[in-house]
């Protein structure tokens, strides 16, 4: 299921007391800091997948932000490194065998 946590450790890999560092987040960004919007319903690493959790690297953003965002960021990761074996090698013409 898509933005789901199945198949993802980052639930494991956030810090005791997240319930309340993203509370005093959310506190602090009350509006959207990517649109300037819609009300800020998610706590976001600003750096993805660095684990980084002082106020400096998260922010408050709102759900269509974050989806957005977080969609930029798995397909600039998937780009960057292509699964091995994907592409077809190339075949000779079959009038030139």
């Amino acid at each position: 299921m898509p933005g789901g946590w199945e198949g993802s450790n980052r639930k494991s890999r956030l810090p005791r007391g997240w319930a309340r560092i993203r509370a005093e987040i959310l506190a602090r960004d009350v509006t959207c800091v990517l649109c300037g919007i819609r009300p800020s319903t998610h706590c976001d690493h600003i750096v993805a997948k660095a684990d980084k959790n002082g106020p400096s690297d998260l922010q408050g953003v709102c759900g269509p932000c974050h989806d957005q965002k977080s969609s930029r960021e798995g397909n600039a990761a998937q780009h960057a490194n292509p699964k091995p074996g994907r592409a077809r090698p190339p075949e000779a013409h079959p009038g030139l065998r």
